[in-house]
């Protein structure tokens, strides 16, 4: 092979070939001459150009595999985009379907009128037990109960004599009823209230399997008491059934771990809302799926007939279409509030005692006049005494062991006889028996998980941040208690404008005339005129005799 030929300082520059058109196509004439000749590349740089040509390829197989990379990303993104629009499309759609088909706009004429079927659609931790022991037990008797209505998750519509149907279930059961011929009342709480209410029974009867020296100990024996009883415990009731086995699991993994760590005792300050150690926290209650599940906005949801518990079939997909995309949650709100709209009666929890006056004036009185009607056609539900103990075993939920809030055999009492007036009375006596006998069992429970202790004072150790963050997450929640409390006002007006004098004077002892509390008011506001304008004599007095002093005190001071 011949070498490259030396080149002079007179002779021809080099004729090059670029990189990029190398190898040349065939039939391509080589340069020639002064530079390099047909054969004149030499082994090393025949190498050298290889090794080049070896890079390029490698660097445009990276660069092609990069640009396939880019753009399966890009189309990837762009299907997400185009998925996640679609996915909200979707949400709307049957979200929206939904609430067309359950608004319903006309309030009925008669929608004061209670109708053949009374049904108390119960949102738990808002005070509807009491109501249930304290009015309904003696105004209904056990006979006229829907089969296990209050603690039971589903009813059997099979049984269509029955004349008060109160239980968890949601709206959604309605669908079960006859829409004509019944009457929906329901009592709501302020949602945080309420989501403390909630957290705390769900550690109290939590805590009452503590006294079993492991889980397994306490599983197997709650199901062995279940199966013995004849009445409903609380770990068969819509939300506990599931809250109260969470919160059970957690205790009794603390309460291992605490064995472990060898904790012996909790120094500083106690905030029971916040010991890790011993309970559940109430920041990780909150955030916990299952807190997102059944309990934030859970009266939205209730009222509107879509909890986990609801009778329709597409109630999983709206829940997780609202929770998803919160913009969807005015569809639900608006069907809650049609829903209230049509309802016989709203009781607020915080304001217990009128709405207890308001209840058993608007709705105590037609249950009477409606059982009064009964009798007088021979058809008097307190003829058969021993169907109604049949039926009072199969309602009954006083399974103590197993933890509901109460036995009603102690608080029941059904008067023949009885009047607005006497079912006021009988009230107030068994929500004071009901509640020391709550508080001394919660007492009992709390004594477990020592030193919580949960109570309305320690409450406000919680931060307010959390607060804040819990008002945000039940949004609907309170926008809907809002709306409850403008009907609740409009039921005041209502009962102060209608006229019932089949139940005398006395009977209302527990409601102000209007002209009372217009005569009131003109007493409050005398009062307080009264007031201003003896503060405003005294302080002209004071200051008349201030002037008068200094004054003096001048004139001595000149003539000394």
């Amino acid at each position: 092979m011949r070498g490259c030929s030396d080149v002079g300082p007179k002779s021809t520059p080099p004729t090059t070939i670029p990189l990029k058109s190398w190898p040349p196509k065939t039939g391509t004439n080589l340069p020639t001459g002064g530079g390099f000749s047909a054969l004149s590349v030499s082994p090393f740089s025949d190498s050298l150009i290889s090794a080049s040509l070896n890079l390029q390829r490698k660097v445009m197989k990276r660069a092609q595999g990069l640009g396939m990379l880019l753009m399966l990303i890009s189309l990837v993104s762009t299907s997400a985009l185009a998925f996640k629009g679609d996915d909200f499309s979707y949400c709307e759609s049957i979200v929206r379907k939904w609430a067309e088909s359950s608004t319903n706009n006309r309030i009925k004429e008669d929608k004061l009128t209670l109708k053949d079927l009374l049904f108390f659609l119960h949102v738990p931790r808002t005070g509807g037990r009491s109501y249930y022991h304290c009015f309904l037990k003696k105004l209904y008797v056990n006979i006229d109960e829907c089969p296990r209505s209050y603690d039971k998750l589903r009813f059997d519509p099979r049984e269509s004599k029955c004349r008060l149907l109160v239980t968890h279930d949601d709206y959604s059961l309605v669908s079960k009823l006859s829409n004509d011929k019944t009457s929906v009342v329901t009592i709501l709480r302020n949602p945080i209230d309420r989501i403390f209410s909630t957290y705390e029974f769900s550690v109290e009867v939590a805590a009452r399997f503590l006294v079993h020296p492991n889980l397994t100990s306490a599983i197997q024996m709650s199901r062995r008491m279940t199966s013995r009883s004849h009445g409903v415990s609380t770990l068969e009731i819509w939300p506990w059934k599931y809250l109260v086995p969470w919160m059970r699991e957690d205790l009794f993994a603390r309460r291992d771990a605490r064995k472990y760590a060898a904790v012996r005792s909790f120094n500083g300050t106690i905030n029971p809302y916040d010991m890790n150690g011993l309970v559940m926290p109430l920041h990780s209650f909150v955030d916990d799926p299952m807190a997102h599940e059944i309990i934030h906005n859970g009266a939205t949801f209730q009222v509107a007939g879509l909890t986990n518990n609801s009778f329709l079939a597409e109630s999983a997909k709206i829940r997780h279409c609202v929770r998803r995309y919160s913009v969807l949650g005015h569809y639900i709100l608006k069907v809650a509030k049609s829903r209230l709209d049509h309802m016989l009666y709203i009781g607020l929890t915080e304001d217990h005692k009128e709405s207890a006056t308001i209840f058993a004036n608007m709705v105590g009185s037609q249950i009477l006049s409606q059982t009064e009607a009964l009798s007088s056609h021979g058809t008097s539900p307190f003829r058969d005494s021993e169907v109604a103990s049949e039926n009072h075993n199969q309602n009954s939920s006083g399974d103590q062991t197993i933890g509901d809030d109460t036995s009603s055999s102690d608080f029941d009492m059904t008067d023949k006889n009885m009047t607005v007036e006497k079912l006021m009375e009988a009230y107030e006596m068994c929500t004071s028996n009901l509640r020391k006998s709550q508080a001394k069992r919660r007492t009992l429970s709390l004594r477990k998980i020592a030193p919580a202790n949960f109570s309305k004072e320690a409450r406000l150790q919680v931060p307010p941040t959390l607060i804040q963050k819990l008002l945000l997450m039940n949004r609907l929640d309170v926008d809907l208690y809002n709306y409850a409390q403008n009907l609740f006002m409009e039921q005041q007006k209502h009962l102060m404008q209608i006229d019932r004098p089949k139940f005398g004077p006395r009977q209302h002892k527990h409601l102000l005339s209007e002209s009372e509390m217009q005569e009131a008011l003109h007493g409050i506001y005398a009062y307080k005129t009264w007031k201003v304008l003896l503060l405003v004599f005294m302080t002209l007095l004071f200051f008349f005799v201030a002037v008068i002093v200094t004054t003096r005190r001048k004139t001595l001071k000149v003539k000394v």
